[in-house]
């Protein structure tokens, strides 16, 4: 870069006396580190006529501390960050000792230099001037020559005072910051609060995302307006005219190293004081914090939610009222004479899941349920049943009743789709099943376990159109499902489909029953299975077949045929049909 003599006093970009440099915050200004820039505003120095040999951009260098020197061998006395004041007296006439000395700032890295030029008589030093600018030429390091005499001391003092006084302020500022957070803390302060007080310190908007980039909370002047975008604005796919674009927006991760949870964003310009930095991670180790307490709370809630909802299972000594004062204990107060709602989760899993993750994907959702069912004006007693299907008993709660003119005590279809609505996304699918509501306690718990078979038939279902299911919605499915263990219905399911299937001998192959000592069975005998299920499904309508098995008609009638032939029975008969769809059904679900 190309170092100009300019008089400071006329520079046109740097910034004037006592101003804060372009771009600075007010940390890094008149309330922040001392520049350079600064510096010079003292009268002290803006007194001697300074000539600034530097670009308005190294003005912007802070000063750490100030440091006088008389040799230009000062590279060992230095650390980084110092301002070296210097009269230059011993080595101002020689073009190499000040180069040297130049050289040494530079690979001290020293914020810039102040060199004092002047005679015996104080007048000021014009060849020594030349040689200093000469030298000075083409670095960054700013050279700031003051051709009057000053008194060193005077500016030392001033600088450490300030620079003194701001790291003060800094460690009360910091201290405030701790306690402001601890407080939070110990207080259980909720995720909007801490992001309320951290916009309030910066006085900037924030908002807290979750790794989906969906707004969890916001706060500050502005932030309603840009949530509404935020989808488009952390996506790239637009910016905002008030706040920049998000690539120089100040962020920090939420939640434990491994698990991670959200983001704490402040949009706006880049920020690059060392308080915002320590505010905004302040904040997301508290929210980190309170993300924890909740999680143990709700872990320990649902823990005894679920020890009450298997004691009314498995004990008949537990009467409705002392079962009702035990859930209201823990959080569940429906409104009197309430419909209670049984209702199970179910995610989709194939045994190659990682049970690991299942596991955080159920607790994940749970989270959300009892979250989504307190934006609603509900409550909900829940059990974990097995790995990935939990459920519980949902109500209105007694809560709400004040805010309404007429007291629901009724769990809407409508509304249970609202509440399930806000639970898509948490996982990667799950299906719902709903059992009969009941006005009592121990009625509802009785019915999680139909719930929870409805539940598993929809899991089966090729279609999901519902966001849940009742046992009306699985028909002759749930049916099948409830008699899953009776012997005589296997029979009958293996009596129909005795042809088309096999027995595993000794050997360890499966042969057909119709021929025990025969042949093993074949890829065929499994085909029929399928084309009796293609059969039945298209209520034996051939051109719907032939289409949806992209078969010929010549096909399609040797291989009804052969279905015919094989289980001895005619497909034309609706009653043969109905008992083989049944069997089919039962065979599919358990077979």
């Amino acid at each position: 870069m190309e170092n100009s003599r300019q008089s400071f006093t006329r520079h046109a970009d740097a910034p004037t006396a006592g101003s804060k440099p372009p771009g600075a915050t007010e940390q890094e200004g008149g309330g922040g580190s001392l520049s350079i820039a600064d510096l010079l505003g003292f009268a002290e120095v803006s007194s001697a006529d300074p000539e600034v040999l530097a670009d308005a951009q190294e003005l912007r260098r802070t000063i750490r501390w100030v440091h006088i020197a008389d040799s230009e061998h000062v590279e060992r006395f230095l650390e980084g960050g110092e301002l070296v004041l210097t009269t230059a007296t011993t080595f101002r006439r020689s073009p190499a000792a000040v180069s040297e000395f130049l050289d040494q700032l530079e690979r001290a890295g020293a914020a810039g230099t102040i060199v004092e030029l002047v005679d015996a008589d104080s007048a000021p030093d014009e060849e020594a001037s030349a040689i200093v600018r000469a030298a000075a030429s083409g670095r960054e390091l700013p050279v700031v020559l003051l051709p009057h005499r000053v008194k060193f001391v005077r500016i030392t003092e001033l600088a450490h005072r300030r620079i003194l006084a701001q790291q003060i302020s800094r460690l009360e500022h910091a201290r405030e910051i701790h306690e402001t957070y601890t407080r939070l803390s110990l207080d259980q302060a909720d995720a909007q609060t801490i992001v309320e007080r951290t916009a309030e310190l910066l006085g900037t908007p924030v908002v807290l995302e979750d790794v989906a980039h969906r707004v969890l909370a916001h706060a500050g002047h502005g932030s309603r307006s840009l949530t509404q975008k935020w989808a488009d604005l952390v996506t790239g796919a637009g910016t905002s005219p008030e706040v920049g674009e998000t690539g120089s927006w100040r962020q920090t991760p939420v939640g434990l190293r491994t698990r991670r949870w959200g983001r704490l964003v402040v949009p706006g310009p880049d920020r690059t004081a060392a308080a915002v930095e320590q505010i905004i991670e302040r904040a997301g180790e508290a929210l980190t914090l309170t993300r924890m307490a909740d999680r143990d709370e709700q872990d320990l809630l649902l823990q005894a939610q679920s020890g009450l909802i298997r004691e009314i299972s498995d004990s008949e000594g537990l009467d409705e009222r002392s079962a009702l004062d035990r859930a209201r204990s823990l959080g569940f107060s429906p409104v009197a004479g309430a419909e209670l709602t049984p209702v199970v989760v179910r995610l989709d899993q194939d045994p190659e899941t990682d049970p690991t993750r299942v596991q955080l994907q159920e607790r994940g959702l749970t989270q959300e349920v009892v979250s989504a069912v307190s934006r609603l004006d509900l409550c909900c007693l829940m059990i974990s049943l097995q790995s990935g299907v939990f459920g519980f008993v949902l109500a209105p709660a007694r809560r709400a009743r004040s805010r309404r003119s007429t007291p629901v005590t009724a769990v809407s279809d409508d509304l249970l789709a609202r509440l399930l609505a806000q639970l898509e996304g948490h996982t990667a699918s799950w299906v719902v099943g709903v059992g009969r509501s009941s006005t009592s306690l121990l009625g509802a718990v009785s019915r999680l376990e139909a719930a929870s078979q409805v539940a598993e038939v929809a899991s089966t279902l090729d279609v999901r159109e519902r966001s849940f299911y009742r046992s009306s919605d699985v028909r002759l499915r749930g049916l099948l499902s409830l008699l899953a263990d009776d012997s005589r219905l296997r029979a009958f399911a293996e009596g129909e489909l005795g042809p088309l299937l096999g027995d595993t001998t000794g050997d360890g192959v499966r042969r057909s029953r119709e021929r025990p000592d025969g042949p093993p069975r074949t890829a065929s005998d499994d085909e029929l299975l399928d084309f009796l299920e293609l059969y039945l499904a298209h209520g034996g309508n051939k051109s719907a077949m032939a289409r949806a098995g992209y078969l010929s008609r010549p096909a399609l009638y040797a291989r009804i045929t052969k279905l015919q032939d094989r289980l001895g029975v005619s497909l034309d008969d609706p009653e043969s049909r109905t008992a083989l769809h049944v069997a089919l059904l039962w065979w599919r679900l358990h077979g």
